[in-house]
């Protein structure tokens, strides 16, 4: 694999040609909800105001806190495209969630200020005034939010970006909002009631709820949740598709952004493998999960398995029933038979399902020495990061 380091650099311009066409058109997506929501906001003002209908006003500051939203997104996309640097040698990808950390706390907001006017609307009422150019505007409004949300929503969920699909959702909501405003005139209209006051302070919590599950779903990226189950099946059914690769366990994927990804994996080969073969096979190995995957393993630890020893290889067998027959272990890997220092050597999968995990590890440790009493078991307690 002499050339690995070059068509891996190759590869990486050409995953940056990628990542800048993406944020092309996460930008291009923004600024028409930009155009949109400036253009409802400015005819609702004026509608709501000739209307003086709080419900149409409040209905125009949605607008204008969307079209915030667009602008914000277009600055973290910006941001986050910046190139690696001293400081941060991994990128600057993880600003998206940042953006789109804000975007909540701006619906958040919106909902609660939407709330305090609705109720002082309901303390201090004041008689709207609807006009047939009012309610062409509120359905003009209405359609437009409709398809506006989907398409953000749509092209968010295309290209990763949770500002857009946040953006998406708000405006979803947003055209709730206008619907119930619409039907709050006709109502008042057709029966002289007036309600929309009412109706502003349901639809305040249902904006309230969503901003508040947005947050909680950003921070959760923030925070590092655990790998796509179906990325980690991909990577681990490439790398076991080398010959000499008997087996691949404890992937770990660091998200450093959206579809940004780097890890570490271990490998289970052949005791008589030499150096150069490792070094060579190691590289192939990177090579190819990068081709596929667009994730960099900055590190592929090994696990040395007995071929040469027909007594190990029945003694691996007959642990591996033993250690898979104890509830909540996952898997069994690493394994490894000294002789010489008469010790036997691997690693129990401990499901995060288990109640006591260390207890679990110790069970696994107590059944193996009981079955082999004149070995030293060196048992580690392992994680699946993309267990289900």
């Amino acid at each position: 694999m002499g050339n690995a380091k070059e068509a891996l650099e190759l590869m990486n311009i050409e995953s940056n040609k990628e990542v800048m066409d993406r944020d092309k058109k996460i930008i291009k997506t923004s600024i028409i909800g930009i155009v949109a929501n400036v253009f409802l906001a400015v005819f609702k003002t004026v509608i709501g105001v000739m209307s003086n209908s709080i419900a149409i006003v409040m209905d125009a500051v949605n607008n204008i806190s969307d079209a915030a939203s667009s602008i914000i997104t277009i600055v973290g996309t910006k941001l986050a495209s910046k190139h690696a640097d001293k400081k941060h040698p991994f990128g600057y990808g993880r600003v998206e969630y940042l953006s789109a950390l804000i975007i909540s706390l701006i619906v958040l907001y919106a909902g609660i200020t939407s709330f305090i006017e609705s109720a002082k609307s309901i303390l201090s009422p004041e008689l709207p005034k609807y006009s047939r150019v009012a309610l062409v505007i509120i359905i003009v409004g209405v359609i437009v939010k409709i398809l506006l949300g989907r398409y953000v929503k749509k092209h968010g969920e295309k290209y990763n970006s949770g500002s857009l699909i946040n953006s998406g959702q708000d405006a979803t909501l947003d055209s709730i909002i206008s619907a119930s405003t619409l039907v709050a005139a006709l109502i008042y209209i057709i029966f002289g009631l007036s309600l929309e006051a009412w109706l502003g302070i349901i639809i305040s919590v249902v904006i309230i709820k969503s901003g508040i599950v947005m947050i909680k779903d950003t921070l959760s990226q923030i925070l590092g949740e655990r790998a796509d189950p179906e990325l980690a099946k991909a990577i681990k059914k490439t790398v076991t598709s080398f010959k000499e690769v008997e087996g691949a366990y404890d992937l770990v994927l660091n998200n450093y952004g959206p579809d940004a990804y780097s890890g570490s994996i271990h490998i289970e080969v052949p005791d008589i493998f030499s150096a150069d073969q490792l070094d060579e096979l190691i590289r192939s190995i990177t090579f190819e999960v990068y081709r596929k995957h667009y994730v960099y393993l900055t590190a592929i630890g090994v696990y040395s398995i007995n071929t040469k020893d027909e007594y190990a290889v029945r003694i691996r067998e007959n642990i591996r029933q033993i250690v898979l027959g104890i509830e909540h272990i996952l898997e069994m890997h690493g394994f490894f038979v000294n002789k010489e220092k008469n010790t036997i050597r691997f690693d129990a999968v401990v499901s995060f399902d288990s109640p006591d995990r260390i207890a679990t590890y110790r069970q696994v440790v107590d059944a193996v020495q009981k079955e082999y009493p004149d070995y030293i078991i060196q048992c580690a307690i392992d994680t699946d990061y993309s267990e289900t």
